[in-house]
């Protein structure tokens, strides 16, 4: 049977939705379609929807101005409600693997075993012990799933695939880039709210975390300290600052609290690696990619690789994807590249994936 076409990448992140349309060509993939807008504040919190009507109407707008007719989307999830663990098992056959994993989780899994939706892969059939092999478990609660798709089917779309935002990462890097061979890199989605890591080793997914910290971080502390408007501190934050107040602010200053929330997150994910490096044999990490509107800071970036002392980089979702210059302006694609992350990720699912 020939596999489906590619879902449309759907990610509701806590500051924006973006869409992302892919289509798979012989040398890999074109971009069909893009776009993305903000949602009001608030409506979503820590991957929670507080305001499920908002982002409804936000999904069918950007529907009409991207004018995509699919209806088949892949969304992610994130936050507290999904857990990701890496657990060892006596060596059995997927088949085996679905039918124990219930019973298996339910001492790795933190809430009700019935309140939550699962699904178990298996990373590597031998591992170091004999007789055993790691299997990654990932479950969701089903309210957060529920709370999701219904949006998604409220906008007059059918969700076929649901993932996790940190695999959606992965995907996203192997579609661009080479998995260096032996060596372990991070992979970092810093959003508005969050933090989405993925700790690579071999290729395989070997510590995941999401950190409740992202840009609203540093949109909060230039509007507290310099005591200007959100809107203005937003601006002041991507280099902007066009309005009477905004102008009266010393650019130092603007470049001290950014500093600062820098050296904040950097402490955070340095604290996350730290932690990961401990509890493994094999601990160099030689290169860390980043992308998410944040992570287009570059005192982030900066101080990100001095904090770290690995070299850190901004990822491209769109570097091995083929992009018409006469559909979309390249300047466009390139600037807004970042932030293109998890929605590419998403875009490369199908429905029936594992």
């Amino acid at each position: 049977m020939a596999r489906g076409k590619p879902a449309v990448g759907l990610d509701i992140g806590s500051s924006m939705v973006k869409i992302v349309q892919l289509k798979e060509t012989k040398k890999g993939y074109r971009l069909v379609n893009f776009g993305m807008i903000g949602i009001p504040p608030e409506a979503i919190v820590d991957g929670a929807l507080m305001n499920s009507t908002a982002i409804v109407d936000v999904v069918r707008e950007l529907l009409a101005s991207t004018k995509i007719k699919a209806k088949e989307v892949a969304i992610g999830l994130s936050g507290h409600s999904v857990i990701i663990k890496k657990i060892t098992l006596p060596v059995m056959t997927p088949e085996e693997l679905e039918e124990s994993i219930h019973w298996e989780a339910e001492q790795y899994i933190p809430f009700d075993i019935n309140d939550v939706n699962m699904d178990a892969t298996i990373l590597n059939p031998q591992s170091a012990v004999q007789g055993q092999m790691d299997v990654l478990l990932v479950a969701a609660k089903k309210e957060m799933i529920n709370d999701y798709t219904a949006v998604v089917t409220e906008a007059g779309l059918q969700p076929v695939v649901v993932d996790v935002d940190v695999f959606a990462l992965q995907n996203m890097f192997e579609c661009n880039y080479e998995i260096p061979g032996g060596e372990t890199i991070v992979l970092c989605n810093i959003g508005a709210g969050s933090v989405n890591m993925n700790i690579l080793a071999n290729g395989i997914s070997a510590f995941t975390r999401d950190i409740s910290m992202g840009g609203n971080q540093f949109t909060e502390e230039i509007q507290k300290q310099l005591n200007v408007s959100f809107e203005e501190a937003e601006a002041l934050k991507i280099g902007g600052g066009n309005t009477a107040d905004a102008d009266s602010v010393v650019p130092q200053e603007v470049e001290r609290v950014i500093q600062s929330v820098s050296a904040n997150m950097a402490a955070e994910l340095q604290r996350s690696i730290d932690f990961y490096t401990a509890t493994t044999a094999d601990s160099h990490i030689s290169r860390v990619f980043l992308c998410g509107g944040t992570a287009k800071i570059p005192t982030l970036l900066r101080v990100l690789e001095n904090r770290l002392g690995i070299p850190v980089e901004l990822m491209n979702p769109f570097r091995n994807v083929e992009v018409d210059r006469s559909q979309f302006d390249p300047d466009y694609i390139q600037d807004i590249a970042p932030l293109a992350g998890i929605s590419v990720g998403l875009g490369v699912r199908r429905e029936g994936d594992k």
